[in-house]
């Protein structure tokens, strides 16, 4: 499978993104020089992170037998921004940590839910694309 975007800076900090039929706005907040019209990169880092758990969560939640009625997540990243802001090479440009607590709704057992959480943590592609590197090709033209 390969998935694609298509994305056009339209001045200042924010960009349009064509992802299938949809459209994505990515900006940043007035006080960074955006206009403030959508989330920032990395925000929809987390909130791609928040639907794959939702879309692998459900699959093991149907593969492990238990119904899960819904999903209720609260995802934080921890950076420093002076590499980001060209100050320092000192600390990676991302998150430093990203900590992640599930809020199942379900009639499943703790032991069950920890099962269920391993395995999505395990089979979730965001997850895996944050944990480990993946080559980049950039080009120009």
């Amino acid at each position: 499978m390969k998935f694609k975007i298509d994305a056009v800076s339209t001045g200042g900090m924010k960009t349009v993104v064509k992802a299938g039929k949809f459209e994505i706005i990515i900006d940043e907040p007035k006080n960074l020089g955006g206009t403030d019209e959508g989330a920032n990169p990395l925000e929809l880092v987390l909130a791609a992170l928040a639907g794959c758990y939702t879309v692998v969560g459900n699959l093991v939640a149907r593969e492990m037998g238990f119904d899960l009625n819904g999903l209720n997540m609260k995802i934080e990243g921890e950076m420093n921004p002076a590499r980001f802001a060209g100050k320092s090479s000192d600390e990676r440009a991302g998150f430093k940590n990203i900590n992640i607590k599930l809020l199942p709704d379900s009639s499943a057992d703790k032991e069950t839910l920890e099962k269920w959480a391993l395995a999505v943590e395990d089979r979730c592609p965001v997850t895996d694309n944050i944990t480990n590197r993946t080559p980049f090709n950039v080009e120009i033209g």
